[in-house]
């Protein structure tokens, strides 16, 4: 399940294909189809289509061989590869405050947060790279522009148990570097990013991620 938050609260809140009906949150693409053959198939297919078809031997031998599939449990939701310590920045942070923290822990975005810690947007190195910009040729102008003022809002979060598949494929048809998550009433409890899902899917042990 997904989820809009912006400064005047959620906005809106349904599945993925919900989300890409809604101009304004999403730009739907067209998604690729996967085919998959497995070691049985494969077995099945040279007993059928070989010459010299193996004999019931020669399969077992050659089954008891190959590595055994390690069932470490399947990985399904947001809650489980999360980020949950996520840094934020307020809506009222002035601009050069934000950037020297983004740059403190080299992170390129962060969550925006209002006084009731509920998420209103999201700010990256570019917002305040234009603002920053901007302000050189206001003089102190500069010191009154507010996150508020240059993040992005609503901004697309995702529950918990929300599918990491499903999760990629909002980041992917919205072009995200990641997706909050978020409870009740848009209150951050942590943070996927693409890093969290291809760390996912190469760590050892493996995870049953397709079933």
């Amino acid at each position: 399940m997904f989820a809009a938050y912006g400064v005047s609260g959620q906005v809106f809140r349904g599945t993925l294909e919900d989300m890409q009906r809604v101009n304004g949150l999403t730009r739907a693409r067209p998604a690729r189809a996967h085919d998959r053959e497995d070691d049985t198939w494969a077995l099945q297919n040279l007993q059928a289509t070989a010459p010299d078809a193996p004999s019931e031997k020669a399969v077992r031998a050659y089954r008891a061989m190959l590595p055994r599939e390690i069932e470490r449990g399947p990985l399904y939701h947001a809650g489980q590869i999360m980020q949950r310590k996520v840094i934020c920045v307020h809506v009222n942070d002035d601009v050069e405050k934000a950037w020297r923290t983004l740059r403190a822990i080299n992170i390129k975005q962060a969550p925006v947060v209002d006084d009731a810690a509920l998420l209103v947007g999201m700010v990256g190195e570019h917002d305040l790279l234009v603002a920053l910009h901007l302000g050189t040729d206001q003089g102190m102008a500069l010191l009154a522009r507010r996150i508020g003022d240059v993040m992005r809002t609503p901004v697309i979060t995702a529950e918990a148990i929300t599918d990491i598949r499903r999760i990629a494929t909002a980041m992917l048809n919205n072009k995200l570097d990641g997706v909050p998550v978020t409870a009740e009433l848009g209150r951050l409890v942590g943070y996927v990013s693409r890093t969290d899902i291809l760390r996912a899917v190469v760590a050892d042990p493996p995870l049953s991620l397709w079933r």
